[in-house]
Formats: C-alpha cells, sequence, structure tokens
C-alpha cells in the first residue's frame, strides 16, 4: 500500500531531446550582424606575368604618414587629423593648376563634355604601433575628401547631391562623377617607423 501514498513521477526522459531541438533551432534561426569593416575593393589575382607599374610623378602623390604615436605627417608637415579633409580636397581638386600639386588630363566625361581629371595618388602609410581608431579616422577623414568633392560638383552641375543619386540609383551620373574624382588610395604596408619621444 506504500505504492499508493509515493508522489506521481515525470517522465523526464525526452527533455534533453527538447532542449537539444531548441538549441539547434536558436542557432539556425539566430542571425549576426557582420556589417562591420572598411569597404574595400580588392584588387584581381596577379597575372601569369606581372606587368610593371607605371612611372608616377611624386608631384602627383600626396603622402599620408602616421606613426606608432598616432602623429599625422602629410607630405612631409605635421597636421592635425581635422585639417586632413581640406588637405586632401585642396590636393585633388588642384584649382589653381599649381606646378606643385598634380598634373591633369583632358577626358570626356558623360553629362560634363571635356574636363580636366587629376591624376592624383594618396599614399596611405601606417606604423606597426599605430591604433586602430587613428587609422579610422583617417580613412574616414580621406573618404570624406572625396565624397564633399563630388557632393561639390553634383550640386554645381545637377542641383542635387553625389549622395542623393547613389541613394537613387542614377548608375550614370554617379559613374560621370566618380570618373572625375577618382578615389586612388594606395596603402603600404605597415612599418615600424616608430614616433617622436
Amino acid at each position: 500500500m506504500a505504492g499508493k501514498n509515493a508522489p506521481p513521477e515525470i517522465n523526464a526522459s525526452s527533455m534533453a531531446d527538447i532542449a537539444f531541438l531548441l538549441l539547434v533551432f536558436f542557432l539556425v534561426t539566430t542571425t549576426m550582424d557582420t556589417d562591420l569593416g572598411l569597404s574595400r575593393l580588392l584588387p584581381p589575382p596577379l597575372p601569369d606575368e606581372i606587368e610593371e607599374p607605371p612611372d608616377i610623378k611624386q608631384r602627383n602623390v600626396f603622402e599620408v604618414l602616421v606613426n606608432s604615436n598616432d602623429q599625422l605627417l602629410v607630405e612631409g608637415d605635421i597636421m592635425q587629423i581635422a585639417e586632413l579633409t581640406e588637405a586632401t580636397k585642396e590636393f585633388v581638386k588642384n584649382p589653381a593648376n599649381d606646378v606643385n600639386l598634380p598634373e591633369k588630363e583632358l577626358r570626356t566625361v558623360d553629362f560634363f563634355g571635356n574636363v580636366e581629371v587629376s591624376k592624383q595618388v594618396i599614399s596611405l602609410q601606417n606604423d606597426n604601433g599605430t591604433s586602430y581608431n587613428m587609422y579610422i579616422q583617417v580613412q574616414n577623414e580621406l573618404a570624406r575628401a572625396y565624397n564633399e568633392l563630388r557632393n561639390e560638383l553634383s550640386m554645381e552641375k545637377f542641383g542635387k547631391t553625389y549622395d542623393f543619386y547613389l541613394e537613387t540609383g542614377d548608375k550614370d551620373k554617379v559613374k560621370a562623377i566618380r570618373k572625375i574624382y577618382p578615389q586612388r588610395i594606395s596603402e603600404a604596408e605597415p612599418k615600424n617607423v616608430g614616433g617622436s619621444r
């Protein structure tokens, strides 16, 4: 008669199976945000025969160096990060055709006709000790310079910003504006150049 007074037992043999199925369900249905990082177009694979890169005149190269102390050296002069955008715009645009700034070549561009396009290249070099925060700030300032130049040109020609044409998907106008202000940023391997102490 002792069996009648015992509490009823719950069959828990399938609880492990249910917990496992719930775990699998959450792993399969959960998404991870992976939108972090810099959007960069990687170069294509090297061909069997490597061609020599074309000679680039020194006047066409805008040197940006960041040392291990996160100090910015632009064209041989110490510069604050807040000044980099304007300095980059001045270099790329070269409005007065200064002989110390990039050469220009005449190109035919849709919507614009014959336009002088700068042969500029931005050379970015970091130290192995450069902080990631400083690296991102420099990248942002360089990208901002190109975006501002493109927006100014677009407003002047079309009355709407370059960003507007990017958002609306007007590929022809975006392509034309990019031909006038192509973003050419060359990043060299980081070095141990150190910093002033």
